[in-house]
């Protein structure tokens, strides 16, 4: 069913418990990967494809007269791709689990080192929600490995964005997703790209700050291009222009990034939120 090596499996599967309240993995684990994973996941196997997951194991706990419990354990390769498909869906309270956690209407999702994982309840009860965050807890002791949130989300301005709910991610897709820019790819989005999103945290100012870092410094300036070619045609200057809701979009490309900053208030709010991060992106 996947092409990772059996020590692999034994590797991910050790992780997991095999008993916790009375909940017994009573079936044999299984194994997806890139290619398999939609036999498991149908359209939502794009999301985890485009963080560039390894490999999927899935674990089923029963017990007699309970709800039935999954865990879905990620191995992500690294810890930027496991933090961000955590932040895919922020929704929910955060239970301290892993580096990172949501829990809500019986599933919890953390992330830890290069892992994502997500542990559900077919039914939510008070009984499977201890289960769960006991199951969490379990899992997340056994991943001895910290890993590292992308560097990217420090040229955020905290005053502006609130860096707790900001999107990382690669490509159009999830750009698209979580703000709609456009049906085409005119930011040159792909999997060697890197992305934030952030929205503004002050209540007079819901602006949307997005970051994108690309492999080469001739890659951002042909995204630049295409970006203001084709969202900016009727600019007041280069880099800004009032959108037809009366706000106002700003943009600036500076080495190998691409700072835009949506739904700001005024022309004057917009050149200032560009000039934060250029003056936190000159500091990194």
């Amino acid at each position: 069913m996947d092409n990772c090596s059996s020590k692999e499996k034994k590797d991910l599967g050790s992780l997991l418990p095999q008993e916790i309240q009375g909940w017994k993995a009573e079936e044999k684990d299984r194994s997806y990967d890139p290619q398999t994973i939609f036999d498991y996941i149908d359209g939502a196997g794009e999301v985890y494809r485009s963080y560039n997951f390894r490999e999927l194991l899935v674990r089923r706990f029963k017990k007699e007269g309970q709800p039935e419990i999954v865990i879905d354990f990620f191995d992500m390769a690294s810890s930027k791709d496991a933090f961000g498909v955590f932040t895919h869906d922020l929704e929910g309270e955060d239970v301290s689990i892993g580096q990172g956690s949501t829990y809500k209407g019986g599933l919890l999702s953390f992330w830890k080192g290069p892992y994502f994982v997500s542990i559900y309840a077919e039914e939510e009860t008070e009984e499977t929600k201890e289960v769960l965050l006991n199951m969490g807890e379990a899992v997340a002791s056994a991943i001895q490995e910290e890993g590292a949130k992308p560097d990217l989300i420090a040229v955020l301005p905290e005053d502006e964005v609130d860096v707790g709910m900001v999107h990382y991610f690669h490509n159009h897709m999830i750009l698209n997703y979580h703000f709609y820019v456009a049906d085409e790819n005119i930011l040159l989005l792909d999997q060697k790209t890197e992305a934030v999103l952030g929205t503004g945290i002050k209540e007079e100012n819901e602006h949307i700050l997005l970051v994108v870092r690309y492999p080469e410094t001739q890659r951002a300036a042909q995204a630049y291009k295409s970006f203001t070619e084709v969202y900016m045609p009727d600019a007041v200057e280069p880099g800004l222009v009032q959108t037809e809701d009366g706000l106002w979009t700003a943009a600036e490309t500076k080495d190998d990034l691409i700072v835009i900053i949506f739904n700001a208030g005024s022309s004057l709010l917009a050149k200032e939120m560009i000039k934060k991060v250029e003056d936190r992106m000159s500091r990194r």
